[in-house]
This record gives C-alpha cells, structure tokens and sequence, in this order.
C-alpha cells in the first residue's frame, strides 16, 4: 500500500506495475540506527534529568532525531526501480526537495546482469542489479538489492513480454500497410483492364 502511494506517480496510466525493487532491509536499518540511538539517548536524558531546560534542549534534540530518521528512511527506501510492462523507473531520493527519476525502455535495454560480492551479500543474498542502455552503454545500478537473481528474471521476462507484443505490433502494422498497397495495386489494374477493354 505505502509503495503504491509512493511510486504511482511514476506510471502512465494505462502502464502495468510488475514490481517495486528496493534495497535490502538491512541497508535501511544501518541507515536508521543512528538517528534512533540518538532520539533514545534524548527520551533516556529527559526520563534521568526532568529539569525544565535539560527538558526543552533534549525536546528539541529528540525532534531533530525525529526528522533524521524520517530523512535516511526515505533516503534508502524511495531509491528504488519500478519494474513495469513497458520500462524500468529509476527512481532516486537525495533528500527532501531533490528526486530524480529515469525511465528506461525495455527496447532500449542491451543486457540485464546482477552481481553478488562479498561474505555479508552472500549471507543476507543481495546484491547489485545491472542494466546496459543500447544507445551509448551507459549502465544503470541498484545496489544491496535483495534476491538478485530473481529480480533480474523478472527484469528479463517483462523485457520479453514486451519485445514480444511489440513484435506482434508491428508485425500486424505492416500487414495492414501490405494490404493496402495490394488492394491499390488490384484497384490499379482493374481499371487498367476496364481501359483496355474499352480501348479495344
């Protein structure tokens, strides 16, 4: 529901939502480790000292903790890819008043790959998720993403699902294109017969 509300401004409004890829749980829980020892210290502070100032200053403090954390949630959560029918959405969060969002058609996709390095992506299984743009190789990263391996089969799959109807697309397009030329060339020469039979 929250990555609905999030993310759906991205789409068109006919696009299909396949998936939401974010980093992994644990990328979001370093992030927010500090911001939250810090609004506990400020809670453990106003508990031990309830002196008026020492309340006002730790308020303050734990209000500051309070908007930190909200900002590297965010800040790890929203970067993330919208995997949909049509194209994958790259979608980036530097803080408050600056996002940055890139859209990447499935046609123009060289390759998909994913790479896992390292004893602590081995054993929580993430990774980084790869794409190679066709016009000018330039590639396109989301690190610490969780089950690399099938993220990149989803990638894949909508990818040829897409190149697929679009084939289809086109290949229904230039039939119609063909019959019209036929049924202009059958025209043609129906009344280059009815000319000849009148002529002779």
């Amino acid at each position: 529901m929250l990555d609905r509300l999030l993310f759906i401004r991205h789409l068109e409004p006919d696009e299909e939502l396949q998936k939401i890829v974010h980093k992994h749980w644990i990328v979001i829980l370093i992030a927010i480790l500090w911001p939250s020892a810090s609004f506990l210290l400020a809670i453990v502070t106003i508990a031990l000292l309830p002196y008026r100032p020492i309340v006002l200053f730790t308020g303050c403090w734990a209000t500051i903790s309070i908007i930190w954390w909200i900002r590297n949630f965010f800040d790890e959560y929203l970067d993330a890819w919208i995997i949909t029918d049509r194209a994958i959405i790259d979608v980036e969060w530097f803080g408050w008043f600056h996002r940055k969002s890139t859209r990447i058609l499935y046609s123009d996709i060289e390759g998909v790959s994913y790479e896992i390095q390292g004893i602590l992506a081995t054993l929580f299984r993430y990774g980084t998720v790869n794409i190679e743009r066709i016009a000018n190789g330039q590639i396109v990263s989301l690190d610490y993403v969780p089950h690399t391996r099938r993220v990149e089969g989803i990638i894949l799959r909508s990818m040829e699902e897409y190149l697929h109807s679009k084939n289809l697309k086109d290949a229904t397009h230039v039939q119609d294109i063909l019959s019209v030329i036929v049924a202009e060339q059958l025209q043609l020469s129906d009344i280059e017969d009815a000319e000849e039979e009148e002529v002779g």
